[in-house]
């Protein structure tokens, strides 16, 4: 048996890895890079023969892990995508969307490059396109939760929820070899335990090989008690100063917490009224999934829909699906609250708004999830004084807020709370998914406290798995 770190391997995105087990060739995951240093590796061959994977096992419907899936099947990639059906549901919204962005994105490079007499990377084309994702569609099915699927004679999977997004799993994959039983379980991205709409993260007793995120490695986020209190404050303070709160929004989880966490203040009237816009055709979309699978929700949430109460609706609430409409948000007078894609500000429609907001004093930036190093996000949440947006240099002078206790990672005392399940160490435990210093520290820790054999692979590493 054979693991290889074909992505996430001391840095946060672009989770894949790479199995030969039991005769077979599987990859976990097939996600986008988003960091800027590591933006080339979305367009390099892939590093192992796509036409040689027999199987793709999709923890989740996030860009950083199913990403690059429409680019594997151009590659030649024709095998089988298992995922569950929440996952299936959200995979062709989120591929899709990505591949318009990528079409806009490389038409509109091409004409500012064009504008300003010079040629940019890989000539302005589209990483992939809408037909590429239409290839790769047809490749997946849904298995459900807590049932093993048999890959082989010798290799199965069992999807577990890992309470992260809708339909977002952790996999246990047992292979039988030469007389013995191995069990290797992939975290997927874990989510955090008593957090609204989603359930919470499966735990295991027994594994022999580990490969664990580490995103909030090193910290511990805000108490949930504390998160609404922050929002109002923040909201309170742009609406007095006649600006607006910009919230750069992840689609899927995000924007339904938030608009969760919306409604229940507005509901007690915890701030003034003023217009709340989703400002995402992908997050209006996926929105409506959730209603599609409640045997993904926690009770809180089933609960509000058996009581005929939409969590995800509420007065003063606007979805914006057509760009005329999102336009039109940046003639309102006075104060709005604009939720809008991408969580990073890598794409989408939150650089308008950047764009319109960022040099505004008056305005707030409000970051409520990780932005990976190099992206848009990280740069003004870092301070920069003067950042690129949409081809122009400009000045930030509006307020710059975060809330972590929205992300849907667990942090550090949760992923401590996931391992302590485990009733005997791994042979193993990888640690992935992190920004470099977070998993070796982490990793350094736990080998030194338990006793335990901690990797912490670099990127192309590849592991014999006994």
């Amino acid at each position: 048996m054979k693991i290889r770190f074909l992505g996430a391997a001391q840095q946060v995105t672009g989770s894949c890895y790479a199995l030969e087990v039991g005769g077979l060739n599987i990859l976990v995951d097939c996600g986008l890079y988003q960091e800027r240093s590591f933006l080339g590796r979305n367009w390099d061959p892939f590093p192992i023969p796509p036409d040689k994977i027999d199987f793709l096992l999709l923890t989740h419907a996030h860009l950083d892990h199913c990403g690059l899936i429409p680019r594997l099947v151009r590659q030649g990639f024709s095998g089988r995508i298992l995922t569950t059906p929440a996952t299936a549901d959200l995979l062709s919204i989120v591929l899709m969307d990505s591949a318009r962005i990528q079409e806009e994105d490389a038409a509109f490079k091409k004409k500012r490059h064009q504008k300003e007499g010079r040629r940019g990377p890989h000539e302005e084309i589209p990483l992939y396109t809408v037909e590429d994702v239409q290839r790769a569609l047809p490749l997946v099915e849904e298995v459900g939760y807590e049932a093993p699927a048999a890959l082989n004679d010798r290799v199965s999977v069992t999807f577990r929820d890992a309470g992260h997004i809708l339909g977002s799993s952790m996999l246990e994959v047992r292979v039988r070899e030469n007389g013995e039983e191995r069990i290797l379980v992939f975290s997927g991205d874990i989510g955090q335990w008593d957090k609204p709409i989603v359930r919470d993260p499966s735990v295991f007793k027994r594994a022999d090989y580990i490969i664990m995120e580490t995103t909030y490695g090193d910290r511990n986020h805000e108490d949930m008690k504390d998160v609404e209190k922050l929002l109002c404050n923040i909201i309170d303070r742009a609406i007095e100063a006649g600006g607006n709160v910009v919230i750069p929004t992840f689609a899927i989880e995000r924007a339904q917490e938030l608009m969760f966490h919306f409604g229940r203040l507005r509901r007690e009237k915890c701030f003034p009224p003023v217009l709340i816009f989703l400002d995402s055709p992908m997050a209006v979309n996926v929105t409506e999934v959730f209603e599609r699978h409640p045997e993904c929700l926690d009770e809180e949430t089933l609960k509000l829909f058996r009581e005929g109460n939409k969590p995800f609706e509420f007065p003063g609430l606007k979805f914006i699906r057509r760009i005329d409409e999102s336009k039109a948000i940046n003639a309102i007078k006075g104060s709005c609250v604009i939720m809008a894609g991408s969580g990073m500000c890598t794409g989408g429609r939150v650089k308008q708004h950047l764009l319109r907001n960022i040099s505004r004093p008056e305005s707030t930036i409000l970051f409520v999830g990780f932005q990976a190093r190099e992206t848009l996000g990280r740069q003004i949440l870092e301070g920069n004084r003067r950042v690129r947006i949409l081809g122009q240099e400009l000045p930030v002078m509006a307020r710059i807020e975060k809330i972590l206790g929205f992300s849907a990672h667990a942090d550090r005392k949760a992923l401590f709370r996931w391992l302590d399940a485990l009733e005997s160490p791994p042979r193993t435990l990888f640690l992935t998914h992190g920004e470099k210093e977070v998993p070796l520290k982490l990793g350094a820790e736990i080998s030194r406290d338990r006793g335990w054999n901690v990797e912490v692979p670099e990127y192309l590493q590849e592991f014999e798995l006994g």
